[in-house]
């Protein structure tokens, strides 16, 4: 390891940190320094064991031999490729592997660098379609209470999470919400997808009747609601939003930035639950969180009604410099091969009912007043301590840390999501690692 990996530098001002209590961290900081499959290496040599998959991407592991030998071989070979009116085979190959594992009926992909940018490329097109149909009074966009779509604009006015609209002004126009799904009084400590609350996908037709449908462009929501402390579906909620969309002539996005790529123990959330999306955005897992990537996959008919008009004209004025990168295609494709060769888009589904039974063995542990699962997702929400949200899960985080167990925290929510290669035993070993914070915070 280079040395200077191992000591903290010596001056954390200039770095501006991302959704992160800055001031806190410089004084503390919790650094990073290797990694390899189940756990991260700290600047002091102690092992963590990695219980959110980094930031929900880390689906196969640290450092995984076939996609760090992708990334060096294309590095050597071609570093950068234009995107616009140029292409580069790698990014075909990689576009054609995952329609190959999409849900039918969604046979292209737009490349895209991270998962808001991934947002703002489907709430883009989902207007776009429509105007290019014929229907451009149709721009209207239908979001959720509590849902996390990314950090930018269109992003953030479709989500749902307060403290990440509050201080940005009036967002975009034109758009409404939904309300969440999270109802702990008839649902807590449910296993897997709760009983109650299908019904509130109802609530799309009020916004229908409200707005008149010709007027509504799109409605997104993630399939499971991750950022904002897990939040499932309740059982038909997504075949009823399903339904209304259709019967309406409106598109239905789904967020699967987390719940892709094996989260759910199958491919995606739309295989899960058997329920098709429009458009599907995609990032994380895509390319293991190794090199930052984004994927927009569309049903056929939306990518060929933009395909009109005289041949040599751009038929979506939409893109990014560095959408199909030549390094990220080669870290994706090698993360599709490590998703193969070892089965993880469908090991979830096998680890589901352990992974179930040890997170609601926390039941009944201090400050916990629910947990919810679904595939390898948990949650363990935590009573609030009078006065001061979030203090008690903050506390839970720190100490985690420190006794070697990577958690995240939410409000007052502890999530997990660890890495698909995840064994039982450390399954054990996380739950243990949280069991022992519960009972040592206040």
């Amino acid at each position: 390891m280079s040395n200077r990996l191992k000591v903290t530098p010596n001056d954390l001002s200039a770095f501006w940190m991302p959704f992160t209590a800055n001031r806190q961290f410089k004084q503390a900081p919790r650094m990073f320094v290797s990694a390899k499959d189940m756990h991260y290496t700290t600047s002091d040599g102690r092992k963590v064991l990695d219980g959110t998959a980094g930031l929900w991407c880390v689906n196969a592991g640290h450092c995984r031999p076939k996609i760090t030998e992708a990334i060096q071989n294309q590095a050597a070979e071609l570093d950068y490729a234009p995107a616009f009116q140029m292409g580069h085979p790698i990014v075909f190959e990689l576009a054609n592997r995952l329609v190959d594992i999409a849900p039918k009926g969604m046979d292209h992909v737009f490349f895209t660098n991270s998962g808001s940018e991934s947002v703002e490329t489907a709430l883009k097109m989902a207007i776009a379609y429509h105007r290019v149909r014929g229907e451009g009074s149709r721009t209207r966009l239908i979001g959720r209470e509590r849902g996390y779509h990314g950090v930018n604009f269109g992003g953030i006015s479709v989500g749902g999470i307060v403290s990440n609209r509050k201080m940005f002004g009036t967002l975009l126009g034109g758009v409404d919400h939904l309300p969440h799904t999270h109802l702990p009084e008839k649902n807590a400590f449910s296993k897997g997808v709760p009983e109650h609350g299908a019904e509130l996908a109802n609530d799309l037709e009020r916004l229908i009747a409200l707005h008149d449908a010709s007027t509504i462009a799109a409605v997104i929501v993630e399939p499971v609601a991750g950022s904002t402390g897990v939040i499932l579906p309740p059982k038909g909620y997504l075949q009823k939003l399903r339904e209304i969309c259709t019967k309406h002539g409106i598109l239905l996005i789904f967020d699967e930035v987390i719940t892709g790529f094996g989260r759910l123990g199958a491919p995606f959330a739309a295989d899960y639950f058997g329920v098709t999306p429009d458009i599907m955005t995609t990032a994380k897992g895509v390319s293991n969180g190794v090199i930052p990537m984004g994927a927009v996959f569309v049903k056929k008919e939306i990518h060929d009604a933009f395909m009109t008009g005289p041949e040599h004209m751009i038929e979506f004025f939409h893109g990014y410099t560095y959408s199909g990168n030549p390094i990220a295609c080669a870290a994706a494709l090698g993360t599709l091969d490590t998703y193969k060769e070892e089965g993880l888009l469908t090991r979830g589904e096998e680890l589901a009912p352990y992974w179930e039974d040890a997170l609601h063995s926390l039941k009944g542990e201090p400050h916990v007043i629910d947990v919810r699962n679904i595939g390898l997702i948990g949650a363990i929400e935590l009573a609030p301590i009078a006065g001061s949200p979030t203090k008690r899960a903050f506390s839970a985080f720190v100490k985690a840390f420190e006794r070697g167990a990577l958690i995240r925290t939410t409000g007052d929510i502890i999530a997990l999501s660890p890495p698909l290669i995840i064994t039982k035993g450390q399954i054990n070993e996380l739950i243990d690692h949280v069991r022992d914070v519960l009972r040592s915070i206040d």
